[in-house]
């Protein structure tokens, strides 16, 4: 598992992520339809955008049906 970055906020039904730091760009391009788990290893949802600047993207979650979209914020992100 691989950590993709933590919750800053929600809009318009997506929860949005500031990506780790640790990850490159050509990982980031790859990210696009990762489904995305919590800690207690839960789908989330999926990846459906990357945005933002080089130095500090951001990444777009569409959320499965069952998720709360306020309680993920705050809370880090995890792809298979």
């Amino acid at each position: 598992m691989r950590r993709v970055g933590q919750v800053v906020r929600t809009a318009q039904g997506l929860a949005i992520l500031r990506a780790n730091p640790d990850t490159d760009d050509d990982r980031l391009r790859e990210e696009i339809g990762t489904m995305v788990l919590d800690d207690s290893l839960e789908s989330v949802g999926r990846v459906v955008d990357v945005f933002g600047p080089v130095d500090g993207p951001y990444l777009a979650v569409t959320p499965d049906d069952d998720v709360h979209l306020p309680t993920l914020v705050g809370t880090t992100l995890y792809a298979r």
